[in-house]
């Protein structure tokens, strides 16, 4: 589904639109503010953007390729896209694109749809079987193309959405990191959005005029437990206009010593003398 038809791609005030200019400034801040919190570039690296089709990943490769000119740490990236033999799929719109950006890409394709539905129970969600096959075929690309990153386009509302669903209905306290070394410890996965909303995103990818593919397989099934946090958050902004921007800010802003995890605690009260007190 196009993007401007989930959200609002201009203010409802009376004020002047933000320009389309000032727009992409503003998330680049975010990502580079979010790369330096987190050292998520570092020189030498070789990075591989995964490009769904969607707004987000384009918006990620997008900001990272203006990052990377301008950076003095000088750093590589690769754009991945997968074609999964989805039907109706049409790349050419997205292939067109890439070569006008004069990215280095590789566009590959594994018919994982079959192999999905085939291994899903009616009514299942798809979710779970499709990542764990992409997740696969994408860390066998990030070895082939040899990159040692691996950059997803996650921004602030997945994060959010994540831990409300574990908090309401996993009993878990988690979100999603900006970095992470992948089980096997050949890759260090890292998501620069998480500072971006969703909705500048969107607004972004309207503007920029990006070649959507759409999913037909996890993007054709309703996430109602994920549409119903989103709703709660949106219902909280209303009467707390800057929510999201203070629930991401505790996501960095932990309290180990207050929360009943008792690994957490021990872990806590061996490292606390390293950091001084916090109010």
């Amino acid at each position: 589904m196009p993007p401007e038809t989930l959200f609002d791609i201009e203010p409802t005030s009376a004020s002047r639109p933000e320009s389309a200019d000032r727009l992409s400034r503003r998330l680049s801040r975010a990502m580079l503010q979010m790369v330096a919190a987190h050292g998520l570039l570092t020189a030498g690296d070789r990075v591989l953007v995964a490009v769904s089709g969607g707004k987000d990943s384009y918006t990620l490769l997008d900001l990272l390729e203006r990052a990377r000119r301008r950076s003095p740490v000088p750093f590589e990236i690769v754009a991945w896209h997968l074609d999964q033999g989805q039907p109706g799929y049409d790349g050419e719109p997205l292939r067109a694109w890439l070569e006008r950006r004069a990215v280095p890409f590789e566009i590959r394709r594994e018919d994982t749809y079959r192999a999905v539905v085939a291994a899903s129970e009616p009514g299942e969600a798809l979710c779970r079987v499709c990542s764990r096959l992409r997740r696969g075929i994408l860390y066998a690309a990030a070895q082939r193309l040899g990159c040692n990153k691996i950059a997803l386009g996650h921004h602030r509302d997945d994060a959010l959405e994540t831990l409300l669903l574990n908090l309401l209905f996993a009993g878990r306290l988690q979100a999603m990191p900006a970095r992470y070394r992948t089980n096997d410890g050949r890759f260090e996965v890292i998501r620069p959005l998480l500072g971006c909303s969703e909705r500048d995103i969107a607004r972004h990818a309207v503007r920029a005029g990006y070649p959507i593919v759409p999913c037909n397989l996890c993007g054709s099934q309703p996430d109602r437990k994920r549409e119903r946090v989103a709703r709660m958050l949106d219902d909280l902004e209303r009467e707390i206009p800057n929510v999201r921007e203070v629930m991401l800010a505790a996501l960095g802003n932990v309290r180990p010593s207050h929360l009943l995890d008792r690994e957490v605690a021990d872990a806590w009260e061996a490292a606390a003398p390293r950091f001084p007190p916090r109010r």
